[in-house]
């Protein structure tokens, strides 16, 4: 249980962090953060693999590339989810770039949160 709170903690400071460097994606307050948290990971739970399993030839082909695309698209779709939390992503380009940041600022922060556990 203290795993998934830290986890769930790490992501929504990693989704503040995202949202002061990345134009186009907002978030509210730290609030809007861990709503987000839960939205994505549902996202990521439930919809991200029927999308890799349905776009798994023209990831094969990219050599894998395409896989930003589902991320940038079901980080997207969680904040499509989200309308009023104040939550927003304004359109593919900053999902895309979004995904990105966010992948790199959870990865650091889950390593310093497994590091303190």
């Amino acid at each position: 249980m203290q795993h998934f709170l830290f986890t769930w903690l790490g992501t929504a400071v990693a989704l503040f962090i995202t949202a002061n460097i990345v134009p186009g994606f907002f978030i509210k307050n730290f609030v809007a953060a861990l709503i987000a948290a839960v939205v994505i990971g549902l996202v990521n739970a439930f919809i991200r693999p029927i999308l890799r399993i349905l776009t798994f030839p023209i990831t094969l082909l990219t050599f894998g590339l395409f896989t930003l695309v589902i991320n940038a698209l079901a980080l997207w779709l969680a904040s499509v989810l989200t309308p009023g939390s104040g939550f927003v992503i304004q359109g593919f380009l900053p999902a895309f770039f979004g995904s990105i940041v966010l992948a790199i600022v959870s990865t650091i922060i889950n390593y310093l949160l497994r590091v303190v556990e």
